[in-house]
């Protein structure tokens, strides 16, 4: 297993981390990620720990907490082995303190979290989404306490748009609060528009990515192509309308390609897309999900090689699409390139 730091931090991750959003699954969302409970989980955490994965990651929303509380009954005993990284701001209530990033209510989030993780301290906590009720000033300088106090050593961001991320740096940066060094985003062969704006900015500023579904919400599995049906254990039967679009024709021309390389490789197709991320810019480290161990040992196997130029440059040319408006005008015109040449 490779490691990489975390953005411009001290903090070196594995290429790979492990997403418990699949343990005590419950809910027409989680429930039908997996539902793994304590004994099984121990069992993917032994598995992870012995390939090198040493990160897992969830979030409070996972499944009202059951998330958090299995992984902290799977990693029990071994806590100086692992990192975590946990997610706040998602309402899990209906509370008017239940939702957000207040300064209460980030107090409370994390009192809670390392009550349910069995844990005095969290490696990384990020703000599941961006706050807009609440001054970036509260919540950086509560995040400030937190990480005094011993309770945080890491702080990141998850979903938030160029500016939102901006704004808060600069914030960070003017008052001497700790600094975001992580996003967790969506990005994918089927999903690029991570490279538009957030990329940039994460090399400009240090910012790690943390990938969530690298297999496009399940689908580059290799299972779902071109004028076939969805296989009937597939959770976008019940999943699909919260994941991010994706465009049926261009997945089909992606995974064609995936379909080739595979038989000329001898990989996976989820082993081929996840290895073409590693390679991309910014990122840190892809996080994978898996409900058993046949399908974590799968994805394990997307490190330890490489794509050649030529099968990255495939997979680029099937997956590239038009950027919007402003950025289309730095890749089509010259001027304009010159002044911004593409991040390698």
């Amino acid at each position: 297993m490779d490691y990489r730091n975390l953005g411009a931090s001290g903090l070196r991750v594995p290429v790979l981390s492990f997403g418990a959003g699949t343990f005590g699954g419950s809910g027409p969302l989680f429930g039908a990620w997996g539902n793994t409970d304590a004994q099984e989980a121990r069992r993917l955490v032994d598995i992870c720990l012995e390939a090198g994965v040493n990160l897992f990651d969830t979030a409070d929303v996972y499944s009202a907490g059951a998330s958090e509380e299995v992984l902290g009954q799977a990693i029990r005993g071994r806590r100086d082995a692992v990192l975590i990284s946990t997610k706040t701001a998602l309402p899990t209530g209906e509370g008017p303190q239940d939702w957000g990033t207040s300064r209460a209510r980030l107090i409370r989030a994390t009192e809670a979290a390392l009550s349910r993780l069995g844990t005095d301290y969290i490696d990384l906590l990020q703000l599941h989404a961006f706050d807009a009720s609440t001054p970036v000033e509260e919540v950086l300088s509560t995040l400030d306490g937190l990480v005094s106090s011993g309770k945080i050593r890491y702080v990141g961001v998850s979903n938030f748009a160029g500016w939102e991320l901006m704004k808060s740096l600069a914030a960070a940066e003017r008052h001497g609060y700790p600094r975001y060094v992580a996003h967790q985003v969506y990005y994918s062969l089927a999903g690029r528009d991570y490279e538009w704006e957030l990329m940039p900015l994460g090399a400009d500023q240090g910012v790690g990515a943390l990938v969530w579904s690298p297999l496009a919400w399940g689908r580059l599995t290799g299972k779902i192509r071109r004028g076939q049906p969805l296989p009937a254990a597939s959770r976008l039967h019940e999943t699909a309308q919260y994941g991010p679009p994706v465009d049926d024709e261009k997945l089909f021309d992606i995974v064609a390609v995936l379909d080739a390389i595979a038989e000329e490789t001898g990989r996976t197709v989820p082993q081929i897309a996840i290895n073409w991320l590693l390679g991309r810019p910014t990122v840190s480290s892809v996080i994978i999900g898996a409900r058993n161990e046949e399908q974590l040992r799968q994805n394990l196997g997307a490190v330890g090689w490489s794509l050649s130029k030529d099968e990255i440059a495939r997979l680029d040319a099937v997956s590239a699409v038009t950027a919007p408006y402003p950025y289309f005008p730095y890749r089509r015109q010259e001027g304009f390139a010159r002044l911004n040449p593409p991040i390698v």
